[in-house]
């Protein structure tokens, strides 16, 4: 039971670990908590579903719940999701910054975004949850004791892929080792010569994309509905900040860990008290090691 636990939670941790790369990037490029992140995951999840309604999830391939239509569309409602995300800054975070507002000014900002991004899923929706494909999956015995979705084993490598992408990006790309220059100290790259507006701007697209991918695969597992991204959101925010805000290793470690310690918590605990589990989680970071396992102190 333990050990099918822990394979759960690693197979949770891998889409929390998404959604808590693209937090991890705004918090330490953007200076502020972005709750509108989470409305990102929902976004992406019902952009992919309304592709899919068009074209189908596909004939199931490889043990696979869908086909590569639903990856497709996975693709195309992430990138919208990034788009959107860059258009909210511009019409709501760009102009806050440029009025000079406080970062506690941004953050009621994001809060109130992301309820109205909230309400607009609700209207042309509503609240029924929703499948992207009913096709029903058998768990694959790997070990005695434990069983596998191949869904799962497919979002957990398809994880690592990005996340491999992703860091090669940040280490070697220009425009990725500009955003890690921004990260550290915003003015000091302004005065090299760094374009800010073009960090934002791809801040803002990778945030929203990695947002997106992170919906489509806990709607994947098993439904999607207008709550689906504010259910996470305290998942997600523990894992950025217990792996350290603006490390992207650390974003998948903290991820990891808290997908383990939410399904192991389940083990003992009723069900409905979940969510308590990354709370005490923060809690206990930021009382121990407030810059995260991977963080450093601020000087």
């Amino acid at each position: 039971m333990i050990v099918q636990a822990l394979a759960d939670g690693i197979f949770t941790g891998a889409i929390i670990s998404l959604g808590a790369i693209g937090l991890s990037l705004t918090l330490q490029i953007m200076r502020f908590a972005n709750f509108a992140h989470a409305e990102f995951m929902t976004i992406g999840a019902y952009l992919a579903l309304a592709v899919v309604t068009f074209i189908g999830p596909g004939t199931p391939t490889l043990g696979l719940s869908f086909g590569w239509q639903l990856l497709l569309a996975a693709l195309l409602a992430s990138v919208l999701a990034g788009a959107l995300s860059w258009w909210l800054d511009l019409l709501v975070f760009r102009p806050l910054r440029r009025s000079g507002a406080a970062s506690l000014v941004l953050v009621f900002a994001a809060f109130g975004a992301a309820l109205v991004l909230r309400h607009v899923l609700v209207l042309i929706w509503g609240h029924d949850s929703y499948f992207y494909t009913r096709e029903l999956q058998m768990g694959v015995m790997i070990l005695p004791g434990l069983r596998v979705l191949p869904d799962q084993v497919f979002i957990l490598a398809l994880t690592v892929l990005l996340v491999v992408v992703l860091q090669l990006f940040l280490s070697f790309h220009r425009t990725g080792i500009a955003m890690r220059a921004m990260a550290e100290s915003p003015t000091l790259a302004q005065v090299c010569g760094i374009r800010v507006d073009s960090v934002v701007r791809t801040t803002w697209l990778i945030s929203g994309f990695m947002a997106a991918m992170a919906g489509v695969f806990s709607g994947l597992t098993p439904q999607l509905h207008p709550e689906l991204g504010s259910n996470m959101l305290l998942s997600v925010f523990a894992a950025a900040i217990f792996g350290g805000v603006g490390s992207l290793p650390g974003a998948v470690i903290g991820g990891l860990l808290v997908g383990i310690a939410e399904n192991l918590f389940l083990l003992v605990a009723n069900p409905g008290y979940k969510p308590a589990m990354p709370f005490l989680l923060l809690l206990g970071v930021l009382w121990l090691r407030p810059q995260g396992l991977l963080g450093e102190k601020s000087s």
